[in-house]
């Protein structure tokens, strides 16, 4: 029997974590954003991500993954790598 997963969601799209890597957006549309944890802080008892890379990925599974990305950029919380994401993503779907 299957079960419906739900996903976390971000701004009303979905993100989905394995280890340092957080897919942001719907594997349907025509772009996805990849996040990686590069660097964390420790901030009292929780590991805070400090240094994030951000891409802006192509979702055409023809594509070698290097051509798939598009755009990328580096921030330094998990907060403003998702804010950008967001960004990215709602310019692409405007268009």
């Amino acid at each position: 029997m299957s079960e419906k997963k739900d996903f976390f969601s971000y701004k009303g799209l979905p993100l989905v974590r394995k280890d340092d890597t957080i897919y942001y957006g719907n594997m349907y549309d025509d772009y996805v954003v990849m996040m990686e944890i590069k660097e964390k802080t420790r901030v009292g008892d929780i590991d805070v991500a400090s240094k994030i890379k951000i891409y802006k990925m192509a979702t055409d599974e023809k594509l070698n993954p290097l051509e798939a990305i598009v755009k990328s950029s580096e921030k330094t919380s998990l907060y403003e790598a998702l804010d950008i994401a967001y960004v990215w993503l709602s310019r692409t779907a405007a268009e």
